[in-house]
């Protein structure tokens, strides 16, 4: 058995220079964010994402193969929330406040779905419809193109806020940071 072609690079979308890939591969939010791993194109071929580091990837990005073959990344279909409403600007800012992906549009937010979000949205009067489209979030300001997080790789305290967040307390409790310095 022949061992699968490797990439070892990417190609972000907005520097491909006019380069045709010539296969794509259908990845979620979460499988396009990789270092190391075995995937199959939407053809069958099987190829070895090996990058020096955990990458965020983006619709339209390419793998690299050894070869100089690229394959490009398509962001799959999801199941979300659509969110509307006069508000958004505030409605986006209760999504982030949660530190929860977003994919932001000059009319409607999208959101994976989350009954909690959803009831706390249509609380904030946000007009809710679920979809199926691809998840294209914004990227966070923290690094690797993804939010923050509640999986904290640091300490901070919160004023008012009752209790620190360690390396290791990946503290799935419901909490605002309104209070956050």
């Amino acid at each position: 058995m022949t061992a699968p072609s490797a990439a070892r690079s990417v190609l972000r979308a907005g520097e491909r220079s006019g380069q045709s890939p010539q296969d794509h591969v259908t990845l979620d939010y979460e499988a396009r964010f990789l270092r190391r791993k075995v995937l199959h194109s939407d053809h069958g071929t099987a190829f070895l994402v090996d990058l020096a580091e955990t990458m965020s990837l983006e619709d339209g990005d390419c793998f690299v193969l050894a070869d100089g073959s690229l394959v490009e990344i398509r962001a799959a279909e999801e199941d979300l929330v659509e969110i509307r409403g006069d508000a958004l600007v505030t409605l986006a800012w209760h999504i982030g406040n949660r530190h929860t992906p977003c994919q932001i549009e000059a009319t409607r937010l999208l959101i994976r779905r989350d009954a909690v979000m959803a009831d706390m949205l249509s609380r904030l009067g946000a007009e809710l419809a679920d979809v199926r489209e691809p998840f294209r979030p914004a990227g966070g300001a923290y690094g690797m193109g993804r939010t923050h997080g509640h999986d904290h790789s640091h300490v901070h305290v919160h004023v008012g806020h009752g209790h620190h967040h360690d390396d290791d307390d990946d503290h799935a409790h419901p909490h605002d940071h309104d209070d956050a310095l």
